[in-house]
């Protein structure tokens, strides 16, 4: 369970004398936090069934900054089933002074990609562009964002600029005592109609999140993550589909072994097993292996194994 913070502290009397005993109680404050935007709810959830696994793929992914302050990203996957091969180049320069970014993405689908941030014009405000280009077939995208956020709400607006018009996507959460109210559109301009209505709640603590939410009336879903311990942190997720009555059920959980090591754990109701194992070797260098195994044919094979290798410097 959730460990509240005691701020302050109430002398109760016995009998109408003179007090005598100290009752802790709670303050609602503490709970306070900057909510997050409506993508981002039940993430820390999310993260504990997605990070560290890898199941069928060999990935590389390499970190580095220049003197300058320019990063560098680069990376590459083998789909061990198809042999199919993607490798992926980022750069990214932030000129501090006038709170902008830029960034520019690469990949092996000949995709070029360029994202120019602002931020910083105005507190808890930021504003992007984000444009693709595909030479050899000439497409061409445009994405527009705005973004703001603060103590008690965080609102999005994203623009995709399409033929016949664009897709507006946006998000609201407003957060109270720890408490979490979102909701989420799609408006397609082209047809003049709302395409997707999400709506979600929680409750949103340091070591307690719980997030439930109901996807375009038929998708509700939920989930908790608990960090029991600075090692130990657990997560439950759950969905249901009324229109063809499917349940997905899982449980996962992350265990830091020391300071350079992880143990990850999952499971779902299909009986889908997944291991991760996390070694720090030396400094900038990350060694993931994760495997899944299928409980319901456990003897037939169908396993899927996976190994990643980060390098930082």
């Amino acid at each position: 369970m959730p460990s509240t913070t005691t701020s302050e502290q109430e002398l109760c009397p016995l009998d109408g004398g003179s007090p005598t005993i100290i009752c802790s109680v709670p303050w609602p404050g503490k709970l306070i936090m900057s909510p997050p935007f409506y993508g981002d709810l039940g993430k820390n959830a999310r993260d504990v069934f997605g990070k560290g696994y890898h199941f069928g793929l060999l990935k590389l992914d390499v970190k580095t900054k220049t003197q300058t302050g320019v990063e560098f990203n680069s990376g590459g996957v083998s789909n061990q089933e198809t042999g199919k091969v993607f490798g992926n180049l980022e750069t990214k320069y932030k000129f501090k002074e006038y709170g902008i970014t830029f960034t520019e993405k690469w990949n092996t689908d000949n995709v070029l990609a360029t994202e120019i941030s602002l931020t910083d014009f105005c507190e808890g405000a930021k504003l992007s562009c984000d444009t693709s280009f595909v030479p050899h077939s000439g497409d061409k995208t445009l994405r527009l964002k705005a973004e703001f956020k603060n103590d008690t709400c965080a609102l999005n607006l994203d623009s995709d600029f399409k033929k016949g018009g664009p897709l507006l996507k946006a998000g609201a959460v407003l957060g109270y005592a720890g408490w979490l109210c979102g909701a989420s559109t799609t408006f397609d301009t082209s047809k003049s109609k709302l395409t997707q209505n999400n709506f979600s709640m929680g409750l949103s603590t340091k070591e307690f999140i719980l997030n439930t939410s109901i996807n375009d009336g038929r998708i509700f879903t939920g989930s908790i993550y608990h960090k029991v311990s600075p090692k130990l942190e657990t997560a439950v997720q759950l969905s249901w589909a009324s229109d063809n009555n499917d349940t997905d059920f899982g449980i996962g959980c992350k265990y830091n072994l020391d300071n350079d090591s992880s143990l990850r754990l999952k499971v779902n109701n299909q009986s889908q097993i997944g291991i991760g194992y996390a070694q720090k070797l030396r400094e900038g260098v990350t060694l993931s292996l994760s495997a899944q195994l299928d409980g319901k044919n456990f003897n037939e094979g169908g396993h899927k194994i996976g190994l990643c290798l980060e390098l930082e410097a």
